[in-house]
């Protein structure tokens, strides 16, 4: 019984969802906004959900002592930014934005420039040469790269063609087929959830 509930309610709202797409009926544009305002408050539940997931599992690694200075300093800034946020607003000048700007602004910056050093080592790894397809691969990133670049003039005058014709086919053909199967492996997923099929977001109980 426990589970019969969530899948009825996952097959009607997910019927419902899919025939108002063919309607243009103001009755069918009344339901979607409705459910569109649900959604919201599903959103707030779910946020609420991450909240106490985040503190209960920091919690419980600070006990076990797993990077405990790190968890506190987590812990803290979550109870420390509501807290000056109602306290004294978020307008400039006010210690909330003070905070936001001159610790989670470097913070982010931070993490974007480790993600840079990651993106060339994976490309250094991508990039090698060791068939005709990976070869292919890396002609097409040097054209690209050289293109956005100002030496890309020094070569050829011709280099800034050449990558806009990689860009609008083969790359774009490539975008388009991936898109394709994203699209195609979304709504397999979908049907199998509304009609039952998919079951693991009821959990394992």
């Amino acid at each position: 019984m426990n589970r019969k509930v969530p899948l009825a309610v996952c097959f009607i709202f997910g019927v419902v969802m899919f025939i108002q797409y063919f309607s243009q009926h103001p009755t069918a544009r009344f339901v979607y906004k409705s459910i569109l305002d649900y959604w919201q408050i599903i959103f707030a539940f779910t946020l609420i959900l991450g909240i106490i997931s985040f503190v209960n599992n920091n919690i419980s690694q600070i006990k076990r002592g797993n990077n405990t200075f790190y968890r506190i300093v987590a812990i803290s800034g979550f109870l420390i930014m509501p807290v000056v946020a109602l306290g004294w607003g978020i307008k400039t000048g006010s210690p909330f934005m003070w905070m936001f700007e001159n610790v989670q602004a470097p913070m982010q910056s931070t993490v974007f420039a480790l993600l840079a050093f990651f993106v060339a080592s994976a490309s250094y790894r991508g990039f090698r040469a060791r068939s005709i397809p990976a070869t292919i691969l890396l002609l097409s990133a040097l054209i690209i790269l050289l293109s956005r670049s100002n030496i890309g003039g020094i070569f050829s005058d011709y280099l800034p063609n050449i990558a806009d014709w990689i860009r609008n086919y083969p790359s774009m053909s490539a975008r388009r087929a991936i898109l394709i199967g994203i699209g195609l492996g979304s709504l397999t997923t979908s049907l199998r959830v509304i009609i039952g099929i998919e079951r693991t977001w009821l959990g394992k109980d």
